[in-house]
């Protein structure tokens, strides 16, 4: 699924490991990527997490979108900071599933993301 992600590889996202269930993702902060505080752009880090999260709950093989996600800021990314985002998958129900994901800087926290899954319908 990753390979065919256009927006993620034009952001240098990478996959580094990925298995049933989980995956990591690295990212370095650009100067593209930076808002007007100096600081990335939340939406980026957004992203970042969303692609760990995709290739966590795709993982399965059925085709698996998001339900919905929302993320809690906890620190800030600057230019040249490389990122990870951790996603795990915390429990699958029927189509749904939900995930939490941890951006970090190193061993800092940066932002923690949940997102929820649903897995489509064959066919459809």
């Amino acid at each position: 699924m990753l390979g065919g992600d256009r927006a993620s590889a034009a952001l240098g996202i990478a996959l580094v490991e990925a298995g049933e269930g989980f995956a990591t993702v690295r990212m370095r902060v650009t100067a593209d990527m930076v808002n007007g505080h100096g600081t990335a752009h939340g939406g980026y880090l957004f992203l970042l997490a969303d692609t760990a999260f995709a290739c966590a709950c795709n993982s399965h093989g059925p085709v698996t979108v998001a339900a919905g996600a929302d993320i809690t800021f906890v620190a800030p990314a600057w230019e040249g900071d490389e990122l990870l985002a951790v996603a795990q998958e915390r429990t699958r129900y029927g189509r749904s599933g939900i995930y939490d994901v941890t951006v970090l800087r190193g061993e800092q926290v940066i932002a923690e993301f949940r997102g929820r899954s649903r897995t489509a319908t064959p066919g459809k």
